[in-house]
């Protein structure tokens, strides 16, 4: 027997619009983003979701920033850079974690890594 694959149309949705965005919005600006095309959204759906997609492997949370946990849609690895004063998030595409890197870390500890997030902090360009 086939196994259905159900369809969730507020999960797609919160997918969708979490990919779309270069800006990695909080649960709050996804919730505000969507609220007038699905009028009957919650917070509590958005978080459901964003837990779900995060098991999944399917979204990342980049930074708690000023107090706002941040989410990213693309979950490749790459840099990012979090503005101290601002909050935004950048991605740095023209860098690239080096592949010796995850390695390095697991030579110190002497274990096994799995993924690698690089983030910088400091002021924008917009912000000094």
């Amino acid at each position: 027997m086939a196994v259905s694959q159900k369809h969730f149309p507020k999960r797609d949705a919160i997918l969708q619009q979490l990919r779309q965005s270069k800006a990695h919005p909080s649960a709050e600006t996804l919730f505000q983003l969507l609220k007038p095309e699905i009028p009957d959204l919650s917070m509590g759906t958005v978080y459901r979701n964003l837990n779900i997609f995060r098991q999944q492997g399917l979204v990342i949370s980049v930074a708690t920033v000023n107090g706002v946990e941040r989410f990213d849609g693309n979950t490749a690895p790459h840099v990012h850079f979090i503005c101290d004063d601002c909050g935004a998030v950048i991605d740095l595409e023209s860098m690239e974690i080096p592949d010796s890197l995850p390695r390095a870390a697991e030579s110190c500890m002497g274990g096994q890594v799995s993924g690698c997030n690089l983030s910088f902090n400091g002021k924008c360009k917009n912000c000094i």
